[in-house]
């Protein structure tokens, strides 16, 4: 009679089985839709900006083509072209073009920061004269005159409920002051650079 249990070592066991270390189908599909996702945000930034992000020239060529199809079915094919050539990506590419996303973000946000810093300026000029005078103080090249007759015509305007012509140009006078303010800044620190080459220059 034959033994039923022949051949058999009384248990499974998957021990000595190869085991795969694959992802799954459903982490693939997450990584697919992120990478689809980083290609719709390039392709909705400036072409100039495309152009400086650290890319394979075929994945910024096939950006900045998905950019000029305005036709919304050929554009949908394009940017399914988009995320196919983002998943050619390595893990460095991919991580070198998340980090350049994010540095426009955070120059977004401080951007924004000094726009209201800006506004809130310009609405103390018309509220408080004394304000004059400190942005005389910061800015001795200030034209004093022509800023006095714009602060004299916002509040005219917002007194007759004008459009804001005077209110805006204010804002681009202080706009270009903050911008001289920083060009000075910077060439200051130069010179600092420079003179700290020149004393170890001596030194050496």
């Amino acid at each position: 009679m034959p033994n039923p249990n022949r051949g058999s070592c009384g248990y499974q066991s998957s021990e000595f089985e190869p085991e795969y270390d694959r992802p799954s189908k459903s982490q693939l599909k997450r990584e697919m839709t992120a990478l689809q996702k980083l290609g719709q945000e390039l392709v909705e930034q400036a072409r100039e900006r495309v152009k400086r992000v650290p890319m394979p020239e075929d994945v910024r060529e096939a950006i900045l083509i998905c950019q000029q199809i305005k036709d919304h079915e050929g554009r949908r094919r394009q940017m399914q072209y988009v995320g196919k050539k983002m998943r050619t990506l390595d893990e460095a590419e991919i991580a070198l073009i998340q980090k350049t996303i994010d540095s426009w973000k955070g120059a977004s946000k401080s951007e924004t920061a000094a726009m209201h810093a800006l506004e809130r300026r310009r609405d103390k000029l018309l509220a408080d004269d004394n304000a004059l005078t400190e942005l005389m103080a910061e800015h001795p090249q200030l034209d004093v005159q022509q800023l006095r007759t714009m602060i004299r015509n916002a509040r005219k305007e917002q007194a007759e409920n004008k459009p804001p012509k005077a209110y805006r140009e204010i804002f681009q006078i202080l706009k270009d002051l903050q911008k001289s303010k920083a060009a000075a800044n910077a060439d200051e620190a130069d010179d600092a650079d420079l003179d700290e080459e020149d004393d170890e220059f001596d030194d050496k």
